[in-house]
């Protein structure tokens, strides 16, 4: 079973992939996500501080990506992995509520999930890296 949190995310990834393709409001597609899967409030709770950090913290979390993967340019990165790596630095950097583990663990899973073959390993290493470089591990 999927638990509320990874419902989060997989939401939260949903509704940021979509805002990168589109010109929607992240309100919008958040709500509509979110109805179309009858979502409890707790999914959409978290769900929407993940989307609402992500985006004011955007290019705070791309200068991460940037740095710790200068390889792969964001804005040349695949949709899926970028936000991927945006939701989990948040979550590592930021808002400091989940265990770094759990994050890295979930972004891979989503990476898995939702990416190519090579999208977890370059997820983990980013967020390996990231996580020893800020004493997080």
């Amino acid at each position: 079973m999927t638990s509320l949190r990874r419902k989060a995310r997989i939401t939260a990834l949903q509704t940021l992939y979509e805002l990168d393709c589109t010109r929607h409001k992240a309100e919008q597609a958040l709500a509509r996500l979110t109805a179309e899967q009858a979502l409890s409030p707790e999914i959409v709770d978290f769900a929407g501080k993940l989307v609402q950090g992500v985006l004011q913290n955007k290019p705070k979390l791309d200068s991460f990506v940037h740095r710790f993967a200068p390889t792969f340019p964001v804005e040349q990165m695949s949709i899926i992995d970028r936000n991927i790596l945006r939701i989990a630095i948040f979550e590592i950097l930021i808002n400091n509520n989940t265990p770094v583990k759990v994050a890295i663990n979930e972004a891979v899973e989503l990476a898995k999930n939702f990416g190519s073959d090579a999208s977890p390993r370059l997820i983990n290493g980013v967020l390996g890296a990231i996580a020893s470089k800020y004493g997080k591990v």
